[in-house]
């Protein structure tokens, strides 16, 4: 049937009235009392080579015990290994603070996490969070994770000059010589099928021999409730920039989320089973999906019977992505009341993008989208794949 602006119209407002019959959800963003206490007050040092790890986590830790408040990094480069958040904490980066993460692996502990829906050892997330209540990070600063110290790279994605200066640097190349890998570790783990899985026959010596490759993401908040995360730019993670799993009540709003284009798993956010989300006015430019919402994966999703629901998304834009907007594929437990408008994406390869596959399981119901502005997309503005095989959505 030949579409006419007519049946535009009818479409649009049908899609309308749909929505007017769902609520959206009301998010309330987290308050932290005014109490501020300098990571320089237990003897952090902004040159770039200090290791201040310990400073960072004594003044969470002794600001939280006080009942919370802000924990502020000031404007210098600080160096860093993983960080933890505790309740009532909101880390505020001052205009001109970075906080660069170690590119010293053995910094990072194995650790029990989650990858792709499923239970996994993996290195400790540059920042983390568990069963924490009321958290923030927010500022005008910029959070680095060092990640092309951890991801490998394929030959296709780069330019001959910077394929050469790449293997110059270091590192080991796959059988066939089209992946660079940062290690032997990074190799071997790339070899095997899903080698972070939690199976009692693998030990720790065995974890340890491929730790490189079980990639740490930027951000993890896993059961954590009342999130605000606000106008900081989140950068170079080594998998999924910023991952909130199992949690609750949490804002995003005017942040930037950066990762180069040939980044592997570089996303911008995925909402993992999660509920009562508002992400706005905000801007990704990333490796792999920017705008994500996962709850899960086949049996272990199924299992934990956790949705992604009560979602709003509005005014946000996206450049280099695999796609702007997108369901699964982990979505297990399905997906629900998700409301996304006023979205600009420029350059994404797929614009909305909804993938999942046989035996996967799991509902997606009371999707509502509006006002999606796309420029430039490779691919299909809107992409239904129920037979999602983990390759890139357009050839390189």
């Amino acid at each position: 049937m030949k579409k006419t602006l007519s049946t535009v119209i009818a479409v649009t407002m049908f899609i309308s009235c749909l929505a007017q019959q769902h609520k959206l959800p009301v998010v309330t963003a987290p308050e932290f009392k005014k109490d501020t206490l300098s990571i320089t007050s237990f003897g952090a040092v902004e040159d770039g080579n200090t290791l201040n790890t310990k400073a960072i986590n004594a003044t969470i830790d002794a600001l939280s015990k006080k009942g919370g408040g802000v924990v502020l990094v000031p404007n210098g480069l600080w160096l860093t290994g993983p960080i933890v958040l505790k309740n009532n904490i909101n880390l505020h980066l001052a205009t001109g603070a970075t906080l660069l993460f170690t590119k010293d692996f053995d910094q990072y502990p194995l650790v029990k996490a989650n990858w792709e829906g499923l239970p996994q050892m993996r290195n400790q997330s540059p920042i983390s969070a568990t069963d924490a209540i009321n958290i923030g990070i927010t500022g005008k600063g910029i959070i680095d994770g060092n990640g092309d110290a951890w991801r490998m790279v394929k030959k296709d994605k780069l330019s001959e000059t910077q394929w050469k200066k790449l293997v110059a640097s270091g590192g080991v190349l796959s059988d066939d010589k089209k992946i660079w890998h940062p290690s032997q570790q990074s190799l071997k783990g790339s070899k095997l099928s899903n080698p972070g899985a939690i199976s009692p026959e693998k030990n720790d010596a065995f974890y340890a021999s491929i730790k490189d490759f079980l990639r740490p993401n930027l951000l993890l908040l896993t059961s954590c409730k009342n999130i605000l995360l606000e106008g900081v730019t989140f950068q170079n993670s080594a998998a999924w920039c910023l991952h909130p799993l199992m949690s609750e009540n949490i804002t995003v709003r005017n942040i930037t989320v950066k990762n180069p284009w040939y980044a592997q798993n570089g996303d911008g956010i995925d909402v993992e089973s999660c509920k009562n989300v508002l992400i706005e006015n905000s801007i990704f430019d990333v490796g792999d999906d920017a705008l994500c919402m996962k709850s899960g994966r086949d049996a272990e999703g199924r299992k934990r019977g956790m949705p992604t629901e009560n979602v709003i998304i509005r005014g946000c834009t996206v450049y280099a992505s695999h796609g702007g907007f997108v369901i699964g594929s982990e979505m297990s437990g399905g997906a629900r009341n998700i409301h996304v408008s006023n979205c600009t994406f420029i350059g994404t390869d797929i614009g909305l993008r909804f993938k999942t596959t046989r035996g996967r399981g799991g509902v997606v119901e009371d999707i509502f989208i509006k006002d999606i502005y796309m420029k430039d997309i490779p691919g299909e503005a809107i992409l239904f794949d129920m037979y999602y095989a983990a390759k890139d959505p357009i050839p390189l």
